[in-house]
């Protein structure tokens, strides 16, 4: 559907019928029926058996990458450990410490420090990109004194990256905003290890990277050993899991079991969303850096949700259902209506104060009426999200549950995120669907706290005592 955002939806609806009405008919479209949820479970469902196919791997629009984590942390692993993060706009570096306290129980100690990654390294070249991160590491190392010190580094890298070893993965393609040149193609940790070496004030022994689902899994795993799910809903959206390696045909090998990174986000780029995907979401599709792809993680992410909040509050303006049939400059500038600004809103609790300061920030004067149809707003595009997260989740436990033949199962899911931790309703829409659409699974949920950094590490570390 290819539709221009300055003329949208001009026509006036018939006010034979009460305004409220017809701001529900509007937002009735976000409201996905349980059958709707399960046919969109089977479809991610059928694209992860492709993805995990060698002949139809290429096709699928769920990949299915091979992570080449193996193993588990058991505690035995100790040291300090360097964290990279990358994963959106802003990049951390973290130095962890696996120990023992004096009870002799295994214990992290973590430091961090978070850098913004300016928008000309966003969408600059390579060796702009991995320079920055060097230079990033270079002053943290300064602030801890450890420029001396060869640590064992693991890096979380939260994009699709075509795995060839533990420490070796080729990047497919950039998401979340970044359009660095002269990346796709080529081994990020061999990038990582250039821009080190050119930095050349400081040594680090780059051992493992892993995407932020895979680093949050681990991480969760440490303090549950039932967690064999890790997922992101923040910026973006993925999940991983541990798969039969029987059915991973792009490593060689039956026996045992892999973390596999979905990379979900591409669910849909091949027409399986083509009929739940509504007009916003098409022209939101249309104004991003990558049209086309990403489909399913532009429903469900927090760079997304505020833009396609603003489509339809312009909508409903332009059809005189609110502010009057006025929308301010501010409103009609694109990226305006921030996805923080639904956590807010949501998060109102029926004095309407929080809702009048995001509409008055924008330039809008609100009645009361406008103050309820904005919440409403609101609350259809996050129930939208948190719904359609969970028909992919409870697509991965099904299959784990089929794959183990179990009548019931338990599972814990570790997940990491800003939607997730900062929504105020998300989480328990999200975890009641998940459980309505896997009912033969008794399904925890676990809040993962620094994930990345921390899985990353100890991803390093089951790395490096097993080469050893």
């Amino acid at each position: 559907m290819v539709m221009q955002e300055s003329g949208m939806w001009d026509s006036s609806p018939n006010f034979g019928t009460s305004p409220q009405m017809f701001v529900q008919q509007i937002l009735s479209e976000f409201h996905l029926r349980k059958e709707e949820l399960l046919e969109m479970m089977r479809r991610i469902q059928q694209e992860m058996a492709k993805g995990l196919r060698l002949e139809s791997h290429q096709t699928a629009s769920v990949k299915m990458l091979p992570s080449y984590v193996r193993s588990t942390p058991d505690g035995s692993e100790v040291g300090d450990f360097l964290a990279l993060d990358l994963g959106g706009t802003n990049f951390r570096v973290m130095l962890v410490k696996v120990g023992e306290d004096e009870k002799r129980f295994w214990k992290i100690a973590t430091n961090n420090q978070m850098y913004s990654i300016p928008v000309d390294v966003m969408t600059g070249t390579a060796e702009m990109l991995f320079d920055y991160i060097a230079q990033c590491i270079s002053n943290f190392l300064d602030q801890y004194n450890m420029k001396d010190k060869k640590l064992p580094l693991g890096f979380t890298f939260s994009f699709p990256v075509r795995h060839e070893d533990i420490d070796k993965g080729i990047l497919l393609n950039w998401t979340k905003g970044f359009k660095v040149s002269g990346a796709e193609g080529n081994n990020v940790v061999g990038l990582l290890r250039d821009a080190i070496k050119r930095n050349g004030d400081f040594e680090m022994d780059v051992v493992a990277m892993v995407n932020d689902t895979v680093a949050t899994m681990i991480s969760c795993y440490y303090e549950d050993h039932s967690c064999e799910v890790g997922m992101i809903i923040g910026t973006g959206c993925n999940a991983c899991y541990m798969e039969e390696m029987k059915n991973v045909e792009l490593v060689e090998g039956e026996e045992g079991r892999m973390c596999v990174n979905t990379e979900w986000g591409g669910f849909g780029d091949t027409g399986e969303l083509e009929e739940f995907r509504l007009e916003y979401d098409c022209v939101v599709d249309e104004m991003s850096v990558n049209p086309g792809y990403q489909l399913y993680e532009k429903i469900i992410g927090g760079k997304y949700m505020g833009e396609l909040t603003r489509l339809v509050l312009l909508k409903l303006v332009n059809q005189n259902l609110l502010f009057n049939g006025e929308a301010s400059q501010l409103l009609k500038t694109r990226g305006s209506f921030e996805t923080r600004f639904l956590s807010q809103i949501e998060s109102d609790t029926g004095d309407q104060k929080q809702i009048y300061n995001v509409l008055t920030k924008l330039g809008v004067l609100p009645s009361e009426a406008d103050c309820d149809i904005v919440h409403l707003v609101c609350e259809s595009v996050s129930t939208r999200a948190a719904h359609v997260c969970a028909a992919g989740l409870a697509g991965i436990i099904n299959r784990m549950w089929e794959n183990k033949c179990k009548e019931t199962m338990r599972i814990t899911v570790g997940i990491d995120g800003s939607v997730y931790k900062l929504h105020p309703h998300f989480k328990h829409r999200f975890h009641t669907m998940v459980r309505e659409l896997a009912p033969h699974c008794e399904v925890t949920f676990l809040q993962s706290d620094e994930g990345s950094g921390r899985g990353a590490a100890l991803i390093s570390a089951v790395a490096r005592k097993m080469a050893s």
